[in-house]
């Protein structure tokens, strides 16, 4: 059966969307003329730029996370698709203030392959650019190669990090230094217990049986490590702590901030039984929660399911984290 949708014409949904968004931010940013970007209105001069983005229908990942501490500007694509050169390149001259831009997005062969065309642009504009790729999923690759997993709802934590060090850093190079440092201390693992869809079609991005859930779900509906029978909510995040834990390695007697993020149709009571087992398990290995984030940061349209999130935290990335935050999606004290 497919989706409903409260739209109007199915090709319009990304411009209507940011549109949107830019009346909801009364007046902190704005849409570029004829790409889909968005930007802050006001940018410190020399402030050094932190340009996120991706494709949409993953709402408020990317584009809600403009803001005080966060990103300057995101440059958007089709729904689940990656933004092109020219929106990023329009994002990037918007952004630079003298001192560069970094990028910062999910680790995806069509992001990847844009945002490089559009910094090789940027250069031969004599504007200066770095690259940090999120890849937090751990079910989507192993350990020893890392650089080809995927990005998923860790991007929140990379971007409080990033935000926070570009608003008071004045090196592209040290801001790139703490994002990636950031990006690296990041594991996620998801799981789907059904499917979003596409509003162009309505037709659902992949399917499940009744009673199957995928997990190591990607954000598109790629695969995951495993489909199984629905499980009771405590066995099912002993599967995904188990490699979670394993993978950094994160030991007793670290701090972590967590992540129990809704990938779009799932109920805070899920989330909420989700995250008593989580710091079950997280206090029986010793390992203290400096912060909680419980919510919805980054879907896939209508999809049920949910993803754990950990960031390893020493006292610079505190630092960071700590420094207050406001944008549409996300918002820290």
């Amino acid at each position: 059966m497919k989706a409903k949708k409260i739209i109007n014409d199915p090709r319009n949904v990304v411009t209507e969307l940011l549109e949107g968004l830019v009346w909801a931010y009364h007046g902190r940013i704005r849409k570029l003329e004829g790409v889909n970007a968005l930007v802050k209105t006001e940018l410190p001069p020399g402030k050094v730029g932190l340009l996120i983005g991706g494709g949409s229908g993953h709402e408020p990942l990317f584009h809600g996370f403009i803001g005080e501490n966060m990103a300057d500007g995101a440059a958007c694509g089709n729904i689940f698709a990656a933004p092109t050169p020219d929106v990023i390149l329009a994002a990037t001259r918007a952004l630079d203030q003298g001192k560069g831009v970094l990028y910062l997005y999910g680790n995806y062969a069509g992001d990847n392959m844009n945002f490089d065309i559009a910094a090789e642009m940027a250069a031969e504009e004599g504007i200066a650019t770095r690259t940090v790729r999120i890849w937090d999923d751990v079910a989507s690759a192993p350990p020893e190669r890392v650089d080809e997993r995927r990005g998923i709802a860790g991007d929140l934590f990379v971007i409080k990090v990033a935000g926070a060090a570009a608003a008071t850093l004045d090196s592209l190079d040290e801001v790139y230094r703490v994002t990636a440092k950031a990006r690296d201390r990041v594991r996620s693992m998801g799981v789907a217990v059904s499917a979003g869809s596409l509003p162009e079609t309505g037709e659902p991005t992949f399917t499940l049986g009744p009673d199957e859930i995928e997990i190591g779900m990607g954000l598109h509906g790629e695969a995951g490590v495993s489909r199984e029978k629905l499980l009771p909510a405590d066995a099912l995040v002993d599967k995904m702590m188990q490699r979670i834990l394993a993978d950094l390695p994160f030991r007793r007697g670290d701090e972590v901030c967590l992540l129990i993020n809704d990938l779009g149709a799932t109920t805070m009571m899920e989330l909420l039984i989700v995250n008593r087992r989580v710091r079950q398990i997280l206090e029986q290995e010793g390992i203290g929660v400096y912060d909680t984030i419980i919510g919805s940061f980054c879907t896939s349209q209508e999809m049920a399911g949910f993803s754990i999130s950990l960031m390893q935290l020493d006292d610079e990335l505190k630092h960071y984290y700590d420094m207050p935050a406001r944008s549409f999606g996300y918002t820290r004290a």
